[in-house]
């Protein structure tokens, strides 16, 4: 039987759904609710294997996008969703009375899951929570979750042409989920952080990398 996670945890993190899940609930697709459960689930399961304080692991998970969010881009005037993110986190969890030995892991995990910024994830609970982040981007969701970004900014179906995507640093309309793909999602097996992370990206990486390759021959007109 899977233990149950400690009471306060427990309190934290009902406390925390209850919160911004609504919020989140109303964002795109691409970055909903439904990401920040999964990032929880892939959490915890690369935990197992790599070890990690749980309680900072999903303090962090259920925090990390929370930069993202309309209120928090308003009032943190960063750049980047990782910087107002961990700003926003050390306010929520400072409302809640966390010890500040856990606020700073949380927010050291949260600024590290982004490759924008060049923080190093130092911990191995920053080093779960980018593999679970990445996880969710690569594999069968993560060739949804691309379609849906995509969508979401009137790109294109499919684009080959045009934008050089090595040179390009964000999507536009000209950029197509297989240019992020091509960009960003390729490379990200190779970023991984932790052994079990490793594990899992190769099979995704496998999965997503068949479907880009089928698409272009479709989209080239070929049966």
């Amino acid at each position: 039987m899977k233990a149950a996670p400690p009471k306060a945890v427990t309190r934290e993190l009902q406390e925390i759904r209850a919160s911004i899940k609504a919020e989140f609930d109303s964002e795109n697709g691409s970055h909903d609710w439904g990401h920040i459960e999964r990032v929880l689930a892939l959490c915890e399961t690369i935990r197992r294997r790599e070890g990690g304080d749980r309680r900072v692991i999903e303090l962090a998970a259920l925090l990390h996008d929370v930069g993202r969010l309309a209120r928090v881009k308003q009032a943190v005037r960063l750049g980047g969703h990782a910087r107002r993110g961990a700003v926003e986190a050390r306010r929520v969890l400072a409302s809640m009375r966390v010890e500040a030995g856990t606020i700073d892991a949380v927010v050291h995990c949260i600024e590290a899951h982004s490759y924008r910024h060049g923080v190093v994830p130092l911990t191995v609970e920053a080093r779960v929570l980018f593999d679970a982040d990445k996880l969710d981007s690569i594999g069968a969701m993560g060739v949804g979750r691309a379609f849906l970004f995509a969508g979401e900014i009137g790109a294109k179906a499919h684009n080959e042409a045009g934008v050089n995507v090595l040179e390009t640093s964000a999507m536009g309309r000209e950029d197509t989920a297989y240019r992020e793909y091509m960009f960003k999602l390729r490379h990200i097996k190779d970023r991984m952080h932790t052994k079990e992370g490793r594990r899992l990206a190769r099979a995704r990486h496998n999965f997503m990398k068949k479907f880009f390759d089928e698409l272009v021959l479709e989209a080239a007109g070929r049966a």
